[in-house]
């Protein structure tokens, strides 16, 4: 197919924006050993924190209710589970609740090693 002059397919438009390097979070949360059963959506969810810009993560309170909690996040469907690619399973608030506390545990806990 000939494109008309100035246009760009999608095929380039994918691999130009694909070829765009991601940036590294500073976290490792995502290696951080846990006791819990490991799969594809527990990994996830852990590179979803590391993810989670360090201004946000603090402004969480462990007293918000459910609703609170999803709101601030804002990546919940209205199922209630959380909108994450690459999951063999959803996400509940009470899982996420757990594994965001951990999270914010683990970040306390390395936040001077790694501004060293």
């Amino acid at each position: 197919m000939i494109l008309p002059e100035g246009t760009v397919d999608s095929c380039t438009l994918f691999s130009e924006i694909t070829a765009v390097p991601m940036a590294q979070p500073v976290w490792n949360f995502e290696q951080e050993p846990w006791e819990e059963p490991h799969d594809e959506t527990s990994i996830n969810l852990r590179a979803y924190f590391d993810r989670m810009p360090e201004e946000k993560m603090r402004a969480y309170l462990p007293d918000w209710d459910d609703e609170r909690v999803a709101e601030w996040d804002g990546n919940f469907r209205s199922d209630g589970a959380l909108m994450i690619a690459c999951c063999e399973r959803s996400v509940d608030i009470k899982e996420y609740r757990r594994v965001l506390e951990q999270s914010i545990a683990y970040r306390n806990r390395v936040r001077e090693k790694i501004s060293d």
